[in-house]
């Protein structure tokens, strides 16, 4: 089955940009001056921002020591399910599944932008350097920089490019909706995950969420509604 056409017509000659790329202009636009200002106060380690970030972790901190049970299970999603490598490998049978159907350039473009992920966050992390949470009594571990979350980074391209996929496929509303809600709760799942369990600052979570939200809206924005290739 071919991408399901969206019903966008051509825009007549004189009739201005579609409303369909303003919209996805505009949104590139806040993702990314909000992604740029809060990397600037991280790096800036600007002192309210620090002072959040620290109160918020404390008190999570505090509860996941209490709370053992939840917090083993916190681990369990976060190593697990929703682990980075995860989302990773439903990617990698999405590109899989779309080369076996003829849709190539789909099949690259989502590729293409979840590499991009992976060495954008990497490449983030190594530039602003910014130290993990440190604990007395730590529930669990992590390694390298804290900004941005790359769990968060990770499930959010993932989460958005598979939607848009099943979208352009004309999936059922019904099955589009369920889905769409349990990736949205994966997405927000795996971010509170990794600040239950001690090993990220809750705006590293944030800074991934804004990040992997921009790459979906330019990777699928560069695409015209067409069938695939």
């Amino acid at each position: 089955m071919a991408p399901a056409t969206t019903g966008t017509a051509r825009t007549p000659p004189g009739h201005g940009t579609p409303p369909r790329v303003r919209r996805r202009g505009a949104a590139a636009l806040v993702l990314g001056a909000l992604s740029a200002l809060l990397l600037a106060l991280v790096a800036a380690s600007w002192r309210p921002l620090l002072s959040l970030d620290s109160s918020l972790a404390r008190s999570a901190h505090r509860q996941a020591v209490r709370h053992g049970g939840l917090t083993h299970t916190c681990r369990v999603l976060s190593d697990w399910v929703w682990d980075p490598w995860t989302f990773r490998l439903l990617a990698a049978v999405l590109v899989v599944w779309l080369f076996a159907r003829g849709a190539r350039d789909l099949a690259v473009r989502i590729a293409v932008v979840c590499v991009a992920g992976t060495v954008l966050q990497q490449l983030v992390k190594a530039v602003v350097g910014r130290e993990r949470p440190v604990w007395p009594d730590p529930v669990d571990s992590a390694h390298f920089a804290a900004y941005p979350s790359g769990h968060a980074l990770t499930a959010t391209v993932v989460s958005g490019l598979l939607w848009w996929v099943l979208r352009l496929y004309g999936t059922p509303r019904p099955v589009l909706w369920a889905v769409g809600a349990l990736l949205v709760a994966s997405v927000a799942g795996v971010g509170l995950t990794r600040v239950w369990l001690g090993v990220h600052w809750p705006s590293d979570v944030v800074g991934g969420w804004l990040l992997g939200a921009l790459l979906v809206v330019l990777g699928t924005g560069a695409r015209r509604d067409r069938g695939a290739s």
